[in-house]
């Protein structure tokens, strides 16, 4: 199964569309994963009508129309593995012990917000990953989202993908 992760998309304000490589990806996912902060419900619209199945959440910057849509945070088993996705996890510091107490019954945490691509393991096993943004590389030299592959109930080929 593969997986297409991406957050922070900000449409319109922080870019006019989706990088057409991200775009060209979307054919090839099983699962498409939003960490919230859409800003517009035409980018939700798109990825819903584009992708085989998507999973996602709304974001500190989204308004009423997608969080009437969205929920705050989506669960999904996925190709045998439990997959949380959430907006914010606070703070880096310290990231790793509050989600494992927060998301007990996860595999995969799946969190956005910060722009900051991040790929830990908690103590006990929960797999913390932040795709970045696709649009908006804040402090970071590129805009960034990841890919992934599920297979046999192990989380493989986990690729971050900068883009121009």
């Amino acid at each position: 199964m593969r997986l297409l992760l991406m957050s922070d998309t900000h449409l319109p304000k922080r870019a006019k569309r989706l990088p057409e490589r991200l775009l060209a990806e979307l054919p090839h996912a099983d699962v498409v994963l939003h960490a919230g902060d859409w800003v517009d419900t035409a980018t939700l619209d798109l990825l819903e009508s584009r992708s085989r199945r998507l999973i996602g959440v709304y974001g500190n910057n989204d308004g009423p129309e997608l969080r009437a849509r969205l929920p705050e945070v989506a669960r999904a088993e996925l190709g045998g593995l439990r997959f949380g996705v959430v907006h914010e996890t606070g703070r880096a510091q310290g990231r790793e012990a509050r989600c494992a107490a927060r998301f007990p019954d996860l595999d995969v945490l799946v969190f956005g917000h910060s722009h900051i691509p991040w790929d830990t393991t908690a103590p006990g096993g929960l797999r913390l990953l932040n795709p970045g943004s696709p649009t908006d590389r804040r402090r970071q030299p590129r805009c960034t989202y990841l890919t992934a592959t599920v297979t046999d109930g192990a989380l493989t080929d986990v690729t971050l993908h900068q883009l121009p």
